[in-house]
């Protein structure tokens, strides 16, 4: 087993960030097949995998965690800790902070058009970081 963080700058406010170059990057350096699993620390960002292209990243998956957990609901978060990232919290929560995937010869074995991808929900800029554990 071998475990490495990758730390990415994030704006917030749903920006999805394209972790798999990264990723691949230290994969090339692992022998063998396996497991790699993925958590991002904190409770205002997650992990998922997509195709990462602009209309998705940039509108679509915006659009809908809007719908459904809207920024300007109300919270009981934000009434408690009087911020405003109460929709963050709930965003990251149905997303999921981990993510396990399979590689082989220092890959992942995703689909063409997959990337893994982190989602900053938060409301101001941050320096996310994923822990990343390999089991060959």
């Amino acid at each position: 087993m071998q475990r490495f963080t990758l730390e990415f700058p994030t704006e917030g406010n749903s920006q999805v960030v394209n972790v798999s170059p990264e990723l691949n990057k230290r994969l090339a350096e692992v022998r063998g097949s396996g497991l790699v699993h993925l958590f991002v620390v904190g409770s205002t960002a997650a992990l998922t995998t997509m195709e990462y292209e602009p209309g998705l990243v940039q509108h679509d998956l915006k659009e809908v965690l809007q719908r459904l957990v809207p920024d300007n609901g109300h919270y009981e978060h934000e009434a408690t800790w009087k911020d405003d990232n109460g929709h963050s919290h709930i965003r990251a929560s149905l997303l999921g902070p981990s993510l396990t995937v399979p590689f082989a010869n220092g890959k992942l074995l995703t689909g063409e058009y997959q990337q893994v991808v982190l989602v900053d929900f938060d409301t101001s800029p941050r320096r996310r970081m994923v822990v990343v554990t390999v089991m060959v």
